[in-house]
């Protein structure tokens, strides 16, 4: 299982948010792209950066730092937040981002799917559920619908998608492990790679959700905090 470590971009600054609260930050670093480089050095295959600006405005927004970034790795980067159209998508991937997580426009704009799919391959495209009490948040997390993650990740796998991202907002940013339950559901009846996301604070989280049949795990807060080493946790997803 890849170990995915989480760089999200907020005013230029690495910050990390408890349950998507941009009220309840904390600043890590001012600078993201040295942020990168460190966990390249330490290991990381992959790299997952969200513009959280995007991501509560609409449109990406940290565009400079995310192209710095993936000039200066040499590994792949995976980037989210604010991705609502055709055209960003595209430029992104032409600015070298190896995959695009899309997460609003998944609920309010599923034809974008059909025509990223046709534009390029379902591998480079991740669709973020990000959820309450198995409910869709939307939004950057600030807006909350009635639609079921499960319904969504069925809609998307007959659409050609591939892979998706699954965040329990609930447990995002407070180090209490994640939502194995649904994070099972999805993995063991869809047809889709899932990556664990949100609460992982542990190595037995990781080992967890390895053992339920995740392809991977994004690690925010429990890497910043030193509750976990990128080095222990990759072993553990080994």
């Amino acid at each position: 299982m890849q170990i995915i470590p989480a760089i999200d971009i907020l005013d230029g600054n690495c910050v990390r948010l408890i349950q998507g609260d941009f009220e309840q930050k904390t600043i890590f670093s001012s600078d993201p792209s040295q942020m990168a480089l460190k966990w390249q050095s330490q290991g990381a295959e992959i790299i997952h950066l969200v513009d959280l600006n995007g991501a509560k405005t609409g449109s990406v927004h940290n565009q400079p730092i995310i192209k710095d970034i993936v000039n200066k790795l040499d590994i792949p980067v995976q980037v989210g937040g604010g991705i609502r159209d055709l055209k960003t998508a595209l430029d992104l991937i032409k600015m070298g981002v190896q995959r695009i997580v899309l997460g609003t426009a998944a609920i309010h704009n599923p034809d974008l799917i059909i025509n990223l799919l046709n534009k390029i391959k379902p591998e480079q495209i991740i669709i973020a559920l990000d959820g309450r009490n198995g409910r869709v948040a939307i939004n950057g997390w600030q807006d909350q619908t009635n639609i079921s993650i499960l319904d969504i990740a069925s809609r998307m796998t007959d659409c050609g998608i591939k892979r998706i991202m699954y965040t329990d907002v609930s447990k995002d940013g407070v180090l209490e492990g994640p939502n194995l339950s649904t994070t099972q559901e999805l993995a063991q009846i869809t047809n889709l790679n899932v990556i664990a996301s949100g609460g992982i604070s542990s190595l037995q989280d990781i080992s967890s959700v390895k053992d339920i049949g995740c392809e991977g795990a994004i690690l925010g807060k429990a890497l910043y905090t030193g509750a976990i080493s990128l080095s222990d946790a990759i072993k553990t997803g080994a």
